[in-house]
């Protein structure tokens, strides 16, 4: 039986009216990563999975039919970036029980869980700098499917490094001269990294790690390097690395002039865009009041999805966090952690959220937002630059700045929401009640 056209139209319309999703927050102080300032009665208007329209109450109209959710006395902000995570560890305490017992596991169980904790922690992205090749392409390929529920991934795969520990083959890839390094980046590339892990460059000759450095750049994969000593950062600076990570295992007071000269004269170098350095302090600045406020521990947040036997496993690897091996030095090296974060600064490179989340007593449900707060609350780091260090930078940094990291029309609608103002009190975001990802409400 044949319609006449305008019955025709009319279902089209019908069905396209019902194949969009449009969604109104309406009435919360908005943090959208641009401005200095937060905009009062905001207005943000979502329409599938990209933001349409950012105003305010009166100001930017409704669309007819959105559903409106209630931002009324919340702060509504960009989801958050971590920019450094382990979704294969979740807190235990003993790398050699844990990577000689649990890799079968890691794909299908404990990178998922790990990955759901951080969503609903808020973390609408993150980078995992450090895990089994096919095991994490797999999991930020199914979490891209909509197969499992996590944060958007960016990921580094095996780190290169000059010789593996023993044990750690998995996840580490040891190289032998330049053309193996290159040889091996490549595999990496060809894997879909989307960024190449150096941890130890100093051990490596310059010639091994220009050729890490040229050949990922070649692929147009950006090089993150591990920053513990000064000839590690004064060799990444020389060869071109576009990310340091961590303030240093040294019990160092500061870093040496060398090293701070050669940041400076990187850092001026604006033509070739910033320098990225993720700090990674709150592990190590938290650790003593951990230690002894052990109660803490017991946030079952990191239980979610977990299996059972493994939850017990890692709790009775945690029972006496004074005296794990993994912290011995680190009283030593907090006093130093002050110095050495206000020097990056000095200097000026860009600082980005990340926390090594997943090592030792540092879950994936908490790590970000303690993160936050030693920035503001010990480091001194206004909560509106400490927010843009784990929103709008990040995203600069992996070249996303066009699709997320802000609240701005045609952006993914990547966004939070938090009961309180977050600006004054940086410690709600431990309680984040909203996480739209992609413009789907997921909590």
């Amino acid at each position: 039986m044949k319609r006449a056209p305008w019955i025709i139209l009319a279902l089209l319309c019908q069905f396209t009216a019902q194949a969009v999703e449009v969604k109104a927050l309406v009435g919360g102080m908005l943090i959208d990563g641009f401005n200095d300032h937060p905009i009062q009665n905001s207005v943000v208007i979502i329409r599938d999975d990209k933001i349409a329209a950012v105003g305010t109450m009166g100001k930017l109209a409704i669309p007819e039919g959105a559903e409106i959710i209630s931002t009324e006395g919340m702060t509504v902000m960009p989801g958050l970036w971590d920019m450094h995570v382990h979704l294969q560890i979740n807190g235990h305490a003993d790398y050699k029980h844990w990577h000689s017992t649990y890799p079968p596991r890691f794909e299908k169980e404990i990178m998922p869980a790990s990955a759901h904790q951080l969503l609903m922690a808020g973390v609408t992205t993150a980078r995992d700098l450090g895990a089994p090749l096919d095991a994490i392409i797999e999991v930020r390929d199914a979490i891209n499917r909509g197969d499992i529920p996590g944060p958007t991934m960016y990921v580094s795969g095996p780190f290169i490094q000059k010789k593996p520990y023993p044990g750690t083959e998995l996840y580490r890839w040891g190289i032998k001269n330049p053309k193996d390094a290159r040889a091996k980046v490549k595999k990496l590339a060809d894997g879909g990294v989307d960024v190449i892990k150096l941890i130890d460059q100093d051990e490596m000759t310059e010639a091994e790690l220009h050729a890490v450095v040229d050949e990922a750049h070649k692929y147009n994969l950006p090089v993150v390097a591990h920053a513990h000593r000064p000839k590690e950062i004064l060799m990444g600076l020389k060869a071109g690395v576009d990310n340091f990570e961590h303030t240093g295992l040294s019990t160092a007071p500061e870093y040496p002039p060398e090293v701070m000269a050669g940041l400076r004269e990187r850092a001026a170098q604006m033509n070739i865009g910033p320098l990225f350095w993720t700090p990674t302090v709150e592990g190590l600045f938290n650790y003593d009041y951990v230690k002894n406020n052990t109660e803490k521990l017991d946030n079952d947040s990191w239980h979610l999805d977990m299996p059972e036997d493994i939850i017990k496993d890692i709790k009775q690897s945690i029972e006496h966090p004074e005296r794990l091996p993994y912290f011995q030095i680190t009283s030593k090296r907090k006093p130093t952690l002050k110095r050495k974060f206000k020097q990056l600064i000095d200097a000026g490179v860009v600082l980005m959220v990340g926390t090594d989340s997943g090592i030792p007593l540092k879950f994936h449900s908490q790590s970000t937002w303690n993160e936050l707060d030693i920035w503001v609350r010990e480091m001194g780091v206004s909560s509106m630059e400490a927010i843009r260090g784990a929103t709008y930078w990040p995203s600069v940094m992996m070249k996303k700045d066009h699709e997320v990291g802000t609240i701005t029309a045609g952006k993914y609608a990547d966004i939070i929401a938090v009961k309180g103002d977050v600006l004054r009190y940086i410690n709600l975001l431990q309680n984040v009640d909203m996480v739209i990802k992609h413009g789907k409400r997921v909590k």
